[in-house]
């Protein structure tokens, strides 16, 4: 892979590889990558995110409040174009995905105006996909 910008590397717990393949792979899309018994790589758009098995892993998030909404942290995800952004909520919604917060658009009119979307994973990750009409604006002030 050859990049202008470094892949970033990320490894999550999970309590089920199945279920991580299921959602990463089916719903999600991702490629799977190199895998073994106790963890599989996923390219999330160049980008390598690893689930690691860790028996009776138990997430522990917070919240931190964003423009009304509950946000939960830690989370991590993708800045998709805005066309990418509605064909993923689709998709989760075709799967049944039950959405932390829905797929909405904040900071409307403001610097930094964006569609966001907040989800858990099988083994209670928090995932945040957005997507920027001007992406100059992602770190507006």
């Amino acid at each position: 892979m050859s990049t202008n910008r470094p892949a970033f590397h990320l490894a999550i717990p999970v309590d089920d590889l199945g279920k991580a393949r299921d959602f990463y792979g089916g719903v999600l899309g991702f490629p799977e990558g190199r895998s073994d018994t106790a963890w599989v790589d996923w390219n999330v758009h160049g980008h390598q995110v690893v689930t690691h098995v860790v028996p009776g892993h138990k997430p522990t998030a917070g919240h931190n409040p964003v423009d009304g909404h509950a946000v939960p942290v830690p989370h991590f995800g993708l800045i998709l174009p805005v066309d990418g952004f509605h064909e993923l909520a689709e998709r989760l919604r075709a799967a049944g995905t039950e959405f932390v917060i829905e797929p909405y658009q904040r900071f409307a009119g403001e610097p930094g105006e964006q569609w966001t979307m907040f989800l858990l994973d099988p083994a209670g990750n928090a995932l945040e996909f957005k997507a920027f009409a001007d992406e100059s604006q992602i770190f507006a002030k």
